[in-house]
């Protein structure tokens, strides 16, 4: 259950929630915070206390000496890291009371998280719209392009999200891989499976763990439909195999899992099949993967409105 934050949005960034244990060997929540920070300089939290910066749930400022278990939880706006800009631009698709949809571009991420605050697609457009009630409806990855929805509004939010919740919105990416070996045009297969392959398996999200983790032992939970869009040489002499997505479920990571066990890992994709060493952003080749369509039937209006993407995949076949 979502909790509203007792401090606004900040330029176009909102605060940052904190959970407090209500025993422990912390006197105060000043000191499980030193605790847990233990990167940060003590000094500093100890003046952010003092300054007022960190409040309760209601607003009120938590001062250095509050008990722990005064209060379940701490808000406080986090301190802007140093962000190398994303030169690229999202592009607004469509815009009204309810929705804004936008292309986002890769390399950009949605929401702000780890090293990303300011340059992120919600930031960006919070700012750009002078809107604090922008929130997403869905997430890409950062590397991922293409279609990714807002709510404008807490009136109509929950509306939309049973869209999502209730799997009533559907979803077409496109990807471009490497031609496999054994690709044989007359009797197109992916991994031994015919095309259109239907793949599923299960995925687990692991706390503090990059990659999602599959477990053949386990009930499928993730579900893929796969088929061949085109196939031949990129314009960078790649031979590239252009596929189209249509996931049923939601997973994290879930298309880039499926595609790379059946042996057509995405190109640009430094997670999977192999978690590559942590290398600056290759903008000659972002990870191929494009979210194309998104198709629903408004609940306000009830009318069906359909959106695609107005970009392409570099390394797209053009022959």
């Amino acid at each position: 259950m979502s909790m509203l934050s007792p401090l606004p949005v900040k330029n176009g960034i909102g605060a940052t929630r904190l959970r407090i244990p209500v025993t422990g060997p912390w006197a105060t929540i000043a000191e499980y915070v030193i605790a847990t920070f233990s990167h940060l300089d003590a000094n500093d939290l100890y003046r952010r206390f003092d300054d007022g910066e960190i409040v309760g749930s209601d607003g009120t400022p938590v001062r250095r000496s509050t008990s722990l278990g005064a209060e379940p939880f701490i808000w406080y706006y986090r301190d802007l890291p140093a962000e190398a800009p994303v030169s690229s631009q999202e592009e607004i698709l469509h815009i009204d009371d309810d929705l804004v949809v936008i292309d986002k571009p890769h390399f950009l991420s949605t929401t702000p998280g780890g090293r990303y605050l300011r340059e992120t697609a919600l930031v960006r457009l919070r700012t750009r719209l002078d809107n604090p009630d922008l929130v997403p409806m869905h997430r890409l990855d950062r590397a991922t392009a293409g279609l990714l929805m807002f709510s404008a509004r807490r009136a109509t939010r929950g509306a939309y999200q049973s869209l999502f919740e209730k799997r009533q919105v559907t979803k077409v990416y496109e990807a471009v891989s490497a031609l496999p070996r054994e690709w044989d045009a007359d009797r197109p297969a992916l991994g031994g499976h015919p095309v259109p392959v239907v793949y599923r398996n299960h995925i687990a999200s692991r706390s503090g763990v990059l990659r999602v983790v599959v477990d053949d032992a386990l009930e499928p939970n993730s579900e893929t439909v796969i088929t061949v869009r085109g196939f031949g040489i990129s314009t960078s002499g790649r031979a590239v195999l252009h596929t189209m997505l249509h996931p049923r479920t939601g997973r994290r990571h879930q298309l880039r899992v499926h595609l790379s066990a059946l042996g057509i890992g995405i190109l640009g994709d430094s997670w999977y099949p192999d978690l590559l060493a942590e290398a600056p952003d290759d903008h000659s080749l972002p990870m191929q993967l494009l979210a194309r369509e998104l198709e629903f039937t408004d609940p306000l209006s009830g009318l069906p409105r359909t959106f695609t993407t107005r970009r392409t995949l570099l390394e797209a076949p053009v022959t």
